[in-house]
C-alpha cells in the first residue's frame, strides 16, 4: 500500500480482509484503524457508528439499528462487544420529548428506553451526534491537525480556506441532544457537506460504507495537516526556544529526583502514580518563548482536559542555572499558588448543584530543558494524561501559528468538567484495589517467588518494578505480568544487587518509570553448602556480598526514597528459616541470613517515626520455581540427606509438621500481608511460612 507523505496519515483499509466482514465487522474494523493513531483521535476520545439492517428479536422484521461505540469505550482497542446498540425509530421518537438545553441530561437516561436486543453496552452521551445525522456511516474524532483549526481565533474563516464548501462549521456547544438535532440541521440544509468541524472540539464526517467514512475522515485530517505544514514550514514553533533541552541522562536524572518530591506532597487525596515524557514535541513546547502565555490558556477540547485538567503547572526549573535545589525548596508555594487558583476557578464557576470539588493539585508539570510530568491514580491514567497533553501541544502549535490559539472559556471547561453525568460515571467505578496507588520493587524478581509476588501485588492494585541479573528472565516475568494484567503496571531493570552504581541507578529507573517507590521486596538469593573447613573466603564473600551487603544496598536507597516522599512505606526481606536455626554444612548462607533478619530490625526502628514498616519472611524448602534450588545447591541438599533430587521436595515435605509443600505462591501471600493494610501494626516481625518447623519457631 503506498505512503503517504510525512506527517500524513496512511490510508491501512485492506478491501480483501474487509470483504469478508459483516457491516457490524467493518465498523469495528473501521473503528480500530482509526484508533490506532492517537493523531486521528486519542485514547478513549471521538466515537464511530453504522446504521445497520438488523431483524428486531421480537418481530423478526428488517429495521435500522444503530450502532455506536459506547460509553467509556475506547475505538483503537474496542471489540464488536464495545458498541451500545439502539433502535433508530425510537431514537427519531425521542425528539418529541426533548424540552430544550435545560433538560439535555434527561435525554441521556431516556437513551435506555432505545436499547436494541438486550445490549448491556451503556450508550454515551455522543449517540444522538451519530442517530441524527442522514447517512449510514459516522466518525466524530480528534485529530490534532482538524483541532488546531477548530481551535483557532477564526476557526470559521479556516475552515473555509481549507476546505471550501466541502466542511461545514458549527460554533462551540457541549455534547447533548441539541448538538445532534444541529448536526442533523446542518448536514440536511447542505447535502453537499462530507463533514462538519465543531469549534474547540473535533470533526464529524460520514459516507454511506465503512470504507467511504473512513477515507473521507483521512481525506479530512490530511487536508488539514497538509494546509498547516505549508504555512508554518518557515516559522518557529511557539516564537522560537528560549532554552535549550538538557542530555537525556540529566533529563531523567532530574525527573528521577524531583517526581518522588513531587508525589510526596499531591498524594493527600489519593495515591498517584507518575509518567515522564520528553518527546521531542514535549520538549519543543517546554523550551519556547511562548510556554508560559499558551499553557496559562489551557486546552481546547474537552476530551484533553477532562484528563489533564484545565491548565498544567510550569515548575520553575532552569536548565541553564540548574536550580533543582531551589525548586524544590519552592514546590510547596507552586502548589499552594496552584491549589488556590484551581478553587478559585471552582468557586467562580460552580453552579448550585455542582459536586463538591475534586483533588486541585495538578496533573500535568512542565519543564523547562527537561520535559513533562504527569500524575495520576494509576499508571495508565498518567499515561493517558501525557499523550492527551501532548495531543494538546499539537494542537497548540497549529492554532498559534496560524491564528490565535483559544482554550475553552473558563465557565465551558468547568461545566464539562463538573457536569452531573460525569460525576454519576466516576460515582459507578469500582473501589480501588487494596493496593491502587502503590509502586512495588522486587529483587530477584525472575525468580519463582519474585514473580509470583509480583503477581500478587499487580493483582491488588500495585505497579511492580522486576528488579535482576538474569535479562533473559526478566524479559519472560515481563512479559508474563504484560499479558495477565498490563504492560502499563510493570517494569523491568537489570541490576546486580552488589553493585552499589547498578542499585542507585535502579531506584532512579524506577522513580522516572512510576514516579517513586512505596513497597520494597528484597528477594534476590544464592544458596551454598560446604563444611566451614571447606568453605573458601570467596563463597563466604559472595554469600555477604548478596545476602546482606545487597540487601543493605536496596534498602538504603529505597528508604532515601521513601523519606523523600513522606508518605511511609513498607520493606519486606525474604530471608530463610536458616537465619533462625542454623544447619550444618550451610554456615555462610546461615550467617548472611541472619544479618538480614537483624537489618530488618534496625530498618524498623529507624523507620517507624516516618511510617515505614521492615518485616521479614522466612521460607523454607521452597523448590519449584525456584533458582536457588536448581543445579549445585540442591544437589547439595539432596547428598546431604542421601536422596535422589527427584526426593528431595517429598523430604522436606514429611519431615514439616503439616506434611505440606511450601510454594512460590505461599511466600507471595505472606509479602502481601506485610505491605497491606491487614498488618499496619507491625513491624519488625518475621513470619514463617515454612509448613511447621519447630526448631524454627521464634522465642
Amino acid at each position: 500500500m503506498p505512503q503517504q507523505p510525512a506527517n500524513q496519515i496512511n490510508n491501512r483499509w485492506d478491501d480483501r480482509l474487509a470483504a469478508s466482514m459483516s457491516e457490524a465487522e467493518q465498523l469495528h474494523y473501521r473503528s480500530n484503524l482509526l484508533g490506532a493513531d492517537k493523531r486521528v483521535t486519542n485514547y478513549g476520545g471521538g466515537n464511530t457508528s453504522a446504521k445497520i439492517i438488523q431483524a428486531d428479536p421480537l418481530t423478526g422484521e428488517n429495521i435500522r439499528v444503530l450502532w455506536v461505540k459506547g460509553s467509556g469505550g475506547d475505538i483503537g482497542s474496542m471489540g464488536l462487544d464495545g458498541f451500545a446498540t439502539l433502535y433508530q425509530d425510537k431514537l427519531e421518537t425521542l425528539k418529541q420529548f426533548y424540552k430544550g438545553e435545560a433538560h439535555e441530561d434527561e435525554m441521556v437516561g431516556a437513551l435506555l428506553h432505545c436499547t436494541f436486543n438486550l445490549n448491556s453496552r451503556a450508550a454515551s452521551i455522543d449517540t444522538p451526534l451519530h442517530a441524527y445525522l442522514p447517512y449510514t456511516h459516522v466518525d466524530h474524532l480528534h485529530p490534532d491537525a482538524v483541532i488546531a483549526i477548530a481551535a483557532s481565533k477564526n476557526s470559521r474563516e479556516l475552515t473555509q480556506v481549507i476546505y471550501g464548501g466541502d466542511i461545514g462549521w458549527l460554533p462551540w456547544r457541549r455534547p447533548g441532544f441539541q448538538l445532534g438535532l444541529e448536526l442533523e440541521k446542518i448536514a440536511r440544509e447542505q447535502p453537499n457537506l462530507k463533514g462538519v468541524l465543531l469549534e474547540a472540539h473535533g470533526l464529524f464526517t460520514w459516507g454511506e460504507t465503512a470504507k467511504e467514512c473512513y477515507q473521507t475522515s483521512l481525506d479530512i485530517i490530511n487536508k488539514a495537516q497538509s494546509w498547516l505544514d505549508e504555512q508554518l514550514k518557515d516559522k518557529a514553533a511557539f516564537s522560537g526556544p528560549r532554552v535549550t533541552s538538557l542530555s537525556a541522562d540529566k533529563r531523567k536524572a532530574i525527573a528521577a529526583k524531583l517526581m518522588p518530591i513531587i508525589r510526596g506532597k499531591t498524594s493527600d487525596h489519593q495515591r498517584q502514580v507518575g509518567h515522564f515524557n520528553d518527546a521531542p514535541e514535549v520538549l519543543e513546547f517546554v523550551n519556547s518563548n511562548d510556554l508560559e502565555a499558551l499553557a496559562e490558556l489551557g486546552t481546547s477540547c474537552p476530551d484533553h482536559f477532562l484528563r489533564t485538567k484545565i491548565k498544567p503547572l510550569i515548575v520553575g526549573y532552569d536548565p541553564e542555572t540548574d536550580n533543582l535545589d531551589a525548586v524544590i525548596a519552592g514546590l510547596d508555594e507552586q502548589l499552594a499558588d496552584y491549589n488556590r487558583d484551581y478553587a478559585a476557578y471552582y468557586e467562580r464557576c460552580k453552579r448550585p448543584d455542582s459536586p463538591a470539588m475534586r483533588d486541585s493539585n495538578p496533573v500535568v508539570y512542565l519543564l523547562p530543558g527537561v520535559g513533562m510530568i504527569t500524575f495520576a491514580k494509576d499508571k495508565a491514567t498518567a499515561r493517558i494524561a501525557s499523550e492527551f497533553y501532548l495531543n494538546a501541544i499539537n494542537v497548540m502549535r497549529g492554532a498559534s501559528g496560524v491564528s490565535e490559539y483559544m482554550g475553552l472559556p473558563d465557565q465551558e471547561a468547568f461545566d464539562i468538567e463538573y457536569w452531573l453525568l460525569e460525576e454519576a460515571k466516576l460515582q459507578r467505578m469500582p473501589k480501588p484495589k487494596a493496593l491502587a496507588g502503590r509502586i512495588a520493587l522486587v529483587t530477584g524478581g525472575a525468580g519463582g517467588i519474585g514473580q509470583a509476588t509480583a503477581a500478587r501485588m499487580a493483582n491488588e492494585g500495585a505497579c511492580v518494578m522486576l528488579l535482576d541479573i538474569d535479562a533473559e528472565g526478566l524479559e519472560t516475568a515481563q512479559q508474563a505480568l504484560a499479558d495477565t494484567f498490563s504492560a502499563d503496571i510493570v517494569s523491568t531493570c537489570l541490576m546486580d544487587v552488589t553493585d552499589e552504581h547498578q542499585v542507585e541507578a535502579a531506584i532512579a529507573q524506577a522513580c522516572v518509570a512510576f514516579g517513586g517507590v512505596d513497597i520494597l521486596v528484597s528477594n534476590a538469593g544464592i544458596a551454598s553448602s560446604a563444611p566451614i573447613d571447606e568453605t573458601s573466603l570467596e563463597l563466604w564473600n559472595r554469600n555477604q556480598a548478596i545476602l546482606s551487603t545487597g540487601y543493605f544496598l536496596v534498602t538504603r536507597e529505597t528508604f532515601k526514597v521513601l523519606k523523600q516522599q513522606k508518605t511511609g512505606g513498607n520493606i519486606v526481606f525474604v530471608a530463610s528459616k536458616n537465619g533462625l536455626v542454623a544447619s550444618a554444612n550451610a554456615s555462610a548462607y546461615c550467617t548472611a541470613k541472619a544479618a538480614e533478619i537483624h537489618l530488618a530490625r534496625s530498618v524498623a526502628l529507624e523507620g517507624a517515626p516516618l511510617g515505614i514498616r521492615a518485616n521479614v519472611v522466612n521460607p523454607d524448602a521452597v523448590l519449584r520455581g525456584s533458582k536457588i534450588w536448581t543445579g549445585k545447591w540442591k544437589e547439595e541438599r539432596a547428598s546431604a540427606y542421601d536422596l535422589d533430587t527427584d526426593e528431595l521436595e517429598d523430604h522436606y515435605r514429611q519431615r514439616s509438621l503439616l506434611k505440606l509443600s511450601v510454594l512460590p505462591e505461599d511466600i507471595a501471600e505472606a509479602i502481601y500481608f506485610f505491605v497491606s493494610d491487614a498488618s499496619a501494626k507491625s513491624t519488625g516481625n518475621i513470619l514463617n511460612v515454612d509448613a511447621g518447623h519447630a526448631p524454627s519457631f521464634t522465642r
